[in-house]
């Protein structure tokens, strides 16, 4: 799974791979040649006491190291470049998907989970890419010619390396397979604490109010037990490989030197060999290190590659056609026989609703809580697929457009106001580039959601800064920039999901009576808890019971239909 999501992206920048690997081989090379040159610098110069001998093997000595630093930088450049670079696109191919998925399907990952994916699991790969395009091809080319090379200096004391060096691959299989199971568990426990730190973050208002900080605090420290441990197995596997090698390599050095020594006593070696062998020993030792590093790694990354490769394989339940309809000239929305139903749920939440939505008329929606509402209107920009029945847009099915091209024509207030980072200019147009900002418009959409006062009480104005979330603004002013930014764009159909309940009175009839002037001829849905909000209507409808009750006026629903005029009298007294 690891190189099949990988290779999507390496197939294109084939020409930069064969660079590396030439440089690589270059690299190893010359790095074979070092100890040979210096084997006979000892035995032919220090030995025999010829100086020139020393300079002249000396300076093609010092050729092979330049060669071998500079050969090999910029392999390590090269490859680094190629992984960042493939961690870009991950990111990106993750981030676009997930932003095709319903919502049942985020839910379904979850926000945690998807954020994990896209940073630690893709740094992973980014890892295990870099250190196969610096090792991969070092490691076997450095051990298979640093065996050739200590078999020139001397076969006796090669035979060693039939012992030594099965005996390292062995140690490091033995770490690869005891720490695959255990890296995929890392991953899970990741996903779990970010996904407790994420409410607790996002909740910590509630639990200050509920006292539960000790609770949450507990939580929280069970998670990261949970992690810790598993990191510490993971960490002691690594802490068995680093020294069982090490005592492996000294105890082989100590008897090729000692072996080495009778040889030279004998006159069957010269002592040149016997050091260019130690050299050549290590490096043989160092590429099996390398592999076995690669093979450590891969585990991990393979864990990674599964994870991100299960978000990129999940189509979307959001199916568009080969051949979409274009969606030319003014649009208008209605519903036909639409059944919604969330996944493992025993009853729809609305069934066989139909509504027309006509352009240059207002709609109420009014209901007890959970009878649909948000779910109405969270399939017109189809936020997610009815069950059954179809949104439908100029008379045909909205799943025959383009997804973009439906939801440009939808201008969204949600039940709770969210404001992205960065200035109250740039919120509001959903620009970050200040050249795309319309400055006139963005002051025209803040006077219309009546938030132009207190943005000019501001010391920088539309400039002023917007943290995360608007959290640096009262919940009524960040419901009034929603509803700014949701009338900066010029669309066919707007909606207020219950976001006028912040407004006080006062602010909310400023509202509504300026908004004709700022929606045009566009069709409008407010979605509401109290009768006051949408008693002006052209048409209200009425849910509960996962179906429709009624629809139409304000007084012609007092007079037929029993929920509304429940509704109405609660909040004011009014009856039929």
């Amino acid at each position: 799974m690891l190189f099949k999501l990988t290779w999507k992206f390496l197939r294109h920048h084939i020409p930069v791979l064969l660079l590396i690997f030439v440089l690589q081989v270059g690299s190893t090379g010359a790095s074979l040649f070092l100890p040979d040159l210096n084997a006979r610098i000892i035995n032919e110069g220090v030995v025999v006491g010829n100086t020139g001998q020393i300079w002249r093997l000396g300076g093609v000595m010092l050729g092979f190291m330049l060669v071998q630093v500079l050969f090999s930088t910029a392999a390590l450049v090269l490859s680094a470049v190629v992984s960042m670079r493939l961690g870009r696109w991950l990111r990106r191919k993750q981030f676009a998907h997930a932003q095709t998925f319903s919502t049942d399907q985020l839910t379904h990952f979850g926000p945690p989970s998807l954020i994990t994916r896209t940073t630690n699991d893709v740094q992973q790969i980014q890892m295990v890419t870099f250190m196969s395009l610096t090792i991969a091809v070092m490691a076997p080319l450095m051990g298979v010619g640093a065996i050739v090379m200590a078999l020139r200096q001397s076969l006796q004391v090669s035979q060693m390396l039939l012992v030594v060096v099965p005996l390292i691959a062995g140690v490091v299989g033995f770490v690869m397979w005891r720490n695959m199971p255990l890296f995929k568990t890392q991953q899970e426990r990741i996903d779990r604490m970010n996904t407790v730190l994420r409410e607790q973050l996002a909740g910590t208002r509630v639990i200050r109010a509920f006292v539960q900080q000790d609770t949450e605090r507990e939580r929280y420290e069970n998670v990261n037990k949970e992690l810790r441990s598993v990191a510490l197995m993971i960490g002691g596997t690594f802490a068995f490989l680093f020294p069982t090698t090490q005592l492996i390599i000294w105890t082989t050095q100590v008897l090729v030197i000692w072996f080495g020594g009778h040889l030279i006593q004998a006159g069957n070696m010269e002592i040149g060999a016997l050091v260019a062998f130690l050299n050549y020993l290590m490096q043989i030792f160092m590429s099996v290190m390398m592999a076995g590093f690669i093979f450590v790694m891969i585990p991990r990354g393979s864990v990674s590659a599964e994870r991100i490769s299960e978000v990129l394989s999940t189509p979307s339940k959001l199916v568009v056609p080969d051949s979409p309809r274009t969606l030319e000239g003014e649009a208008e929305f209605a519903l036909r026989d639409v059944t919604i139903s969330y996944p493992g749920a025993d009853e729809p939440v609305l069934k066989n609703l139909t509504v027309k939505f006509p352009r240059g008329t207002v709609t109420g929606v009014i209901g007890p809580t959970a009878s649909g509402k948000s779910s109405l209107v969270n399939v017109l920009p189809r936020l997610f697929d009815v069950e059954d029945g179809s949104v439908e847009v100029n008379g045909a099915d909205v799943r025959e457009y383009r997804l973009g091209e439906v939801r440009s024509r939808i201008s969204l207030v949600p039940q709770k106001a969210y404001l992205f980072s960065g200035t109250i200019a740039s919120t509001v147009s959903g620009h970050t580039d200040e050249k795309q900002v319309d400055r006139d418009r963005v002051i025209w959409a803040l006077k219309g959601a009546q938030a132009l006062d207190f943005v000019e009480e501001l010391e920088d104005g539309i400039d002023s800064k917007v943290d995360t979330g608007g959290q640096n603004f009262s919940g009524g002013q960040r419901q009034r920039l929603a509803i700014a930014r949701a009338l900066y764009r010029d669309a066919d159909l707007y909606i207020f999901d219950d976001s006028l309940s912040a407004l006080d009175a006062a602010t909310e009839k400023h509202l509504r009576d300026g908004l004709p002037d700022y929606v045009g001829d566009a069709a409008v849905i407010v979605v509401s808890q109290k009768t006051s909000s949408i008693v002006d209507a052209d048409q209200i409808l009425v849910l509960g019971d996962g179906r429709m009750h009624g629809v139409g006026t304000h007084q012609e629903l007092l007079a037929s239909c029993s929920l509304y005029e429940e509704i109405a009298r609660s909040q004011s007294g009014e009856a039929k």
